[in-house]
């Protein structure tokens, strides 16, 4: 018997980066679980070129995704909405969609940090490899 597969939708604050990689490592390592990935944010702004180079490293190409409001999914239905910042969290107490499981975890901004190019994008990487193994042990661990 096959396993009905879900629809996610993750959610930040930007939806530049934190989201951005979720879904992209949703997509990529989750595939057999999710038919449908998204993401949104609060206030919608762009993907973070250290987000797509960080995702890069491991062969996960993000570069066609895109910021998108959570606006653009009111009108939608998942089965599981998660949250990865406190202010996402927050901004978003109830989704406006019906959504049969909400998950919170806070991952740190790595777009906060100042710095080089390559310290950036480091910590870019250092985030994504937490969001990665954090997936794997929430959804893998689930099925």
């Amino acid at each position: 018997m096959a396993v009905k597969r879900q629809s996610i939708l993750v959610l930040c604050t930007a939806n530049s980066a934190r989201s951005q990689m979720a879904e992209g490592l949703l997509r990529h390592d989750f595939a057999d679980l999710f038919d449908v990935v998204e993401s949104a944010g609060a206030k919608a702004t762009f993907v973070r070129p250290e987000a797509v180079l960080a995702m890069r490293q491991i062969g996960v190409d993000i570069s066609g995704q895109r910021s998108k409001s959570i606006d653009e999914f009111a009108a939608s239905t998942f089965d599981c909405v998660v949250t990865v910042c406190d202010n996402a969290r927050e901004s978003c107490p109830v989704y406006p969609g019906h959504s049969a499981r909400r998950i919170h975890h806070a991952f740190a901004d790595p777009a906060a940090l100042q710095g080089t190019e390559e310290e950036r994008v480091a910590e870019f990487a250092r985030v994504r490899d937490q969001i990665r193994a954090w997936l794997a042990a929430t959804f893998r661990s689930s099925t």
